[in-house]
Order: C-alpha cells, then structure tokens, then sequence
C-alpha cells in the first residue's frame, strides 16, 4: 500500500453540506494560492448545488467563479460533481445539452468530473461519461452507497466493474448519508480493489459520527483517495477534519505527505467564516451534532432538515418520528432508490404526505414520475399492483428516460439570445430557466448603470 491521497472538499461539498452552499467567492479568494500549494490529490469547488446557489442567491456567474478559481489553483486539479443526466438541475437534460455542458465545464477549468445517478442506473451515466471521455476529462464514475434487501457488497462491486467497462478512469463510492461502518467499508474496499484495476475514492459524510474510523478502516484495506475537509467546516453534515485524518496517517505506511503548518495555515483563513456563519444563523449547531436517526433510518442529513421545514410550514411538527418511521416504508414501495437528490426529497415529501393525508391518498407529481420510471430504473422491480394504484392507467417508462427527449440546445439558444455573453449562459438557463433570467437581467442592468435588485425565491437543495 502506498501514500493515501486527499481530495479537498471545503470549497463545495464541505459549505454545501453545513451552509446551504452560500460561500461567496470573495470569501474563498484569499485561500486559493495557499490550497494550491497544498499538494491535494483535487479541489473539489464546483458542480453540485454550487451552480443553483451562485445564480440564485449570491448573484455570481458560476461559470466566472471556476474561471476565477482556476486561475489561481495553477498546481492542483480542480473537480465537480455532476449528477448524469440532470447535470446540475432537477430533471433529465436531452443529450446535446449533456454533452455541451461536460464540454463546457473542461474547457473552462474543470480536470475531473464525478458522475454518479441517484438510481445507480448506469443508462443515466452513459451519456455525461461518454463525453467527458471524448474531451479528455478524467471521469471518476460513483455509485450512490445505500442500504437494502438488494444492496450489498457483490452489487457494489459489480456495479463498479459496469463503471470501468463504460470508461472510467477511477471509481467514487459516495456514502452520501454517512451510512457506512467501519467493518462494512473495509469489507466493500477490499472487495473493490481486488475486482477493479482503477483507483478508488471514498467519500462520505459525518453524520452519524462514524466517518473517521470508515475513513480509517478504508485506508487499510486499501482506498486510494480519501475525500475530507479542512477543520474549520468539517464533520457534522460534512466530511471528516483534513488535518486530523493527516495528522493520524503520518509515520505510517499511508502517510498522506502533506504539510500540517501548510493545512493549519490554510484553516486560519476560513476559520473567521466559520464564526460568521454561526453569527448569521446560516450555520446552525444542529447539524455539527451526530444524528443517530441517520443509521436507524438511512435518512441523509440533507433531508432531516427538509422534513423538518415541511411540517413546520404544515403546522405539523408533532409527525416528526411518525414521518421518519414512514420514510423506509415509501422507499420499499417505490423500489429501494438510493436517498440524495432528488430521490431524497421525492420520498421524504411523499412520507409527509402519507402521514397527514394517509396513505398515497395524496401523491406528488414527483413521486408519480418516480414509480413511472422518468428518473430511471429502480433497484428493485415495483410492485405491479403498487404502480397500478399510483398511476392508474398511465404506462411505465421502460426506455432510458433521456430517449424521451428531444434535442433542446437549439430551442434554448434562441430563448436566452436577448440575455446572452458568453456561450456558456444557455447551459445556466437550460438548467435554472427562472433564475438564470433574474440574474441576467441583474447583470444588463449593472452594466447600463441601471440599479436592480437580484433575488429569487425557491427551495435550496441541500
């Protein structure tokens, strides 16, 4: 085994998971050199909620803000994260678009680019991963880690093998609810590396307080790169601390090689931040807590939350353990979908519903697309007589749901023409129309001098 590499997830994952994604650029800016001296296996600074939250609530271009990271991270490579066929939004995207928008995020800045499905169905990966290898990208396919009857580590494993076989040039497993232990991790690594000639990854969440030791016991069983963050928004909903996971390899056999001064230097910078965001409530204490619901329920952290402002908009907050009991009861019915986004949100909006209204007496849009097949394949066959009671007379999708869809990059391009810059703005419109039409109107206006004030209203993903 050798040195154990290490990803940085502060610039995105790490403000994702703790502060709804609202780090400015101008508060990442004076880090940037100092993180590129580092000597990171990556910067993990785009993709994800990133996009949505630069557009809709800091008023930033997220194109400019990965040319401006870029420019200043000449030594490390930089990395996002993009979920197969609904890119960075909310639905499937038509394959031009797909293609576009892998090409785009290379050429402006991005080395590696991790594609993972909420489904695991690899026909959503295809298209993203097809393209990120014909322009040269480093693809790193994921596969969403979960819980149930039908997963374990022979699924994981053979599912890897089906990544490889499609182009990737390394493997991510995401434990995106923090539901990994440490035994199972070393078990699931072990298995991985024995069957798969490419690099591994592990990324995973703090949660529900194990992420150290899962780190740890995948170091040993021979991870590759371990995906952490520096301390100042670590664990919690986070990843676990950069430097303690350094500081706890070095003089072994898996000494990472980096600095601690260096990282320590490093966390001073966003050490301020981190008071900041408390003093506004944008970084609540709740979610620096373990969560034992996580491991009990499989519930992202992420979703916790949302469940919680659901019933309190309700005025129904005494459902809570009723609605988390409910939660694993929907996900068997709807065929054991991983839970991140958006199946997450799908099914914990669909709980809440079952518990106020009863049973799929009231069923969202959603959720109805969910068992119908719009999302993808599930991991488990539905029920025919569930599906039959969701959807009446309508048909199951069987087809890759993106064959669905017409080529739209044209159609899009003639819509954003009155607002457009840069060839990239008809990729944000594609993905955010409403809110990428504020912010261009916002930044016209700036430019002639006219005052306005940007602002969308809207449900941030967490």
């Amino acid at each position: 085994m050798s040195q154990v590499k290490v990803t940085e997830t502060i610039l995105r994952d790490a403000h994702q998971s703790l502060v709804a994604t609202r780090m400015t650029m101008d508060e990442m800016l004076p880090a940037l050199d100092l993180l590129d001296k580092v000597g990171f296996n990556a910067l993990e600074a785009w993709g994800g909620a990133t996009f949505d939250s630069c557009l809709r609530f800091l008023d930033e271009d997220p194109w400019q803000r990965l040319r401006t990271i870029r420019d200043h991270v000449k030594n490390t490579k930089l990395q996002m994260l993009l979920r197969g066929q609904n890119l960075l939004g909310y639905r499937n995207y038509s394959d031009d678009v797909v293609e576009y928008f892998v090409q785009k995020s290379l050429a402006n800045g991005i080395d590696v680019i991790r594609i993972f499905d909420a489904l695991n169905d690899p026909r959503n990966l295809n298209t993203a991963v097809k393209a990120a290898v014909k322009e040269g990208g480093h693809v790193q396919a994921a596969f969403s880690y979960t819980l149930s009857p039908v997963h374990n580590t022979e699924s994981f494993v053979k599912f890897a093998k089906q990544l490889e076989e499609m182009g990737a040039s390394s493997i991510c497993v995401k434990d995106m609810a923090g539901l990994l232990v440490p035994y199972t991790t070393y078990e699931l690594i072990k298995a991985l590396k024995e069957n798969v000639k490419i690099p591994i990854e592990l990324h995973t969440h703090y949660t529900t307080g194990m992420a150290s030791m899962v780190l740890m016991k995948a170091v040993e069983a021979g991870v590759d790169i371990i995906d952490t963050a520096l301390s100042p928004l670590s664990m919690g909903t986070s990843q676990p601390s950069t430097e303690v996971m350094v500081a706890a390899l070095q003089g072994t056999e898996y000494d990472t090689g980096l600095d601690l001064n260096t990282l320590n230097e490093a966390a001073k910078i966003f050490a301020p931040l981190r008071e900041k965001y408390l003093k506004s409530g944008l970084l609540n204490p709740k979610v620096m807590g373990v969560d034992v619901n996580g491991l009990l329920y499989q519930v992202p952290g992420g979703m916790l939350s949302n469940l919680v402002s659901q019933l309190k908009q309700m005025g129904q907050e005494d459902k809570y353990q009723a609605v988390l009991e409910e939660v694993p009861r929907v996900r068997a019915d709807a065929g054991y979908p991983p839970l991140v986004t958006p199946t997450s949100q799908i099914v914990g909006t669909q709980a809440v519903f079952n518990v106020i209204f009863g049973r799929y007496q009231n069923v969202s849009k959603e959720f109805r697309g969910l068992v119908k097949g719009e999302y993808g394949k599930t991991p488990v066959e539905i029920d025919p007589e569930f599906r039959k009671q969701i959807l009446g007379d309508d048909q199951p999708i069987t087809c890759r749901p993106a064959d669905l869809i017409e080529p739209e990059l044209e159609t899009l391009r003639e819509k954003v023409k009155q607002y457009e810059e840069q060839p990239e703005d008809v990729l944000s419109y594609a993905l955010f129309e409403q809110v990428a039409t504020k912010f261009f109107q916002s930044r016209q206006a700036k430019k002639y001098g006219v005052d306005s004030v940007h602002g969308a209203d809207g449900v941030h993903p967490v």
